[in-house]
């Protein structure tokens, strides 16, 4: 996973993990929701990037 992320990427994963449990810890219906929205937003990404590396022909 360090090869593909990067320091940076892994980084930014563990302070976003983070701050969903410390809302969480807070308000889980709200933390339950931000997850979702993470979910989300992951999912939107993985589509656009499998779309670009089709386009590429890389898959």
């Amino acid at each position: 996973m360090l090869d593909t992320l990067g320091i940076e990427g892994l980084l930014g994963v563990v302070l976003i993990v983070l701050s969903i449990v410390l809302l969480t810890w807070h308000d889980p219906i709200v933390g339950a929701a931000v997850m979702i929205l993470v979910a989300g937003f992951a999912l939107v990404a993985k589509g656009i990037a499998d779309s670009v590396m089709r386009l590429f022909g890389m898959k």
